[in-house]
């Protein structure tokens, strides 16, 4: 056997399947040769190909678990289960979505920003501190728009504003659903975004996302992957850094 297919499957299959992974997937049964345009495709988007089906694949999976959690609580407090549709639309799915979402965009627009101007020795996800002024230099550049030349932070900004308005908005129909079991009027927008609860719930997300970004660039010191641009080479030294 190689690679889970045995000689005799894969000498009935073109060469171009036997020797060319990208251009067949084994699902365990045939290995159908995908077609020369969609192999050129999946060549060349591949990774943002199988991110996107991960995120929707766990979109889904959140969806039908919180679906799931959400009736189960429906029915212990005696109120009537919500249909998957409703409960799509409902404030508990999309405080949750937004949450996490949010914590993730203000990751990414962080991590832009401060490798932009901060600095950390061996780090593979650093810019090499002794090329310092070579980087400010660069940064005083004016090759393009200032909008341009900032687009990549700027989106980031928007994702996470739209994101924190998200979870904002599902949080406080959700929050105003359990003052209403409990017999107290509804909140406001500002009443929400001032209670604890809001703030527990961005802050423990928060905190998670920068421990990660912390992690991958103190580890990337030390460690290695090899063949990930996300690492230096397996015989790079510990104190270099990569840019």
């Amino acid at each position: 056997m190689a690679g889970g297919i045995s000689a005799a499957t894969r000498a009935a299959y073109p060469s171009g399947c036997r020797n060319d992974p990208i251009g067949c997937f084994w699902l365990g049964g045939p290995v159908p040769l995908l077609p020369q345009p969609m192999k050129r495709i999946f060549k060349n988007n591949g990774l943002s190909i199988v991110l996107l089906v991960c995120f929707l694949a766990f979109w889904a999976a959140q969806a039908v678990s919180g679906f799931k959690v959400h009736n189960q609580d429906q029915i212990l407090y005696g109120r009537s289960p919500l249909e998957f549709l409703d409960y799509l639309r409902s404030g508990h799915f999309w405080q949750a979505t937004g949450e996490n979402w949010e914590s993730e965009f203000l990751q990414m627009g962080a991590y832009v920003i401060l490798t932009t101007y901060l600095y950390q020795r061996g780090s593979a996800e650093s810019n090499d501190p002794n090329r310092a002024g070579e980087f400010e230099r660069e940064r005083k550049k004016k090759p393009g728009s200032w909008l341009y030349r900032n687009s990549l932070s700027l989106a980031f900004l928007v994702l996470f504003l739209l994101s924190f308005t998200m979870h904002a908005a599902g949080g406080l129909v959700e929050f105003n659903e359990e003052r209403s079991e409990h017999g107290q009027s509804a909140a406001t927008l500002g009443e929400f975004l001032g209670d604890p609860e809001f703030w527990f719930q961005s802050f423990q997300n928060w905190q998670s996302e920068f421990l990660a970004v912390l992690s991958i660039v103190v580890l990337t010191i030390f460690l290695r992957q090899n063949g990930s641009p996300e690492s230096k080479k397996v015989g790079a030294t510990n104190s270099e850094t990569g840019d």
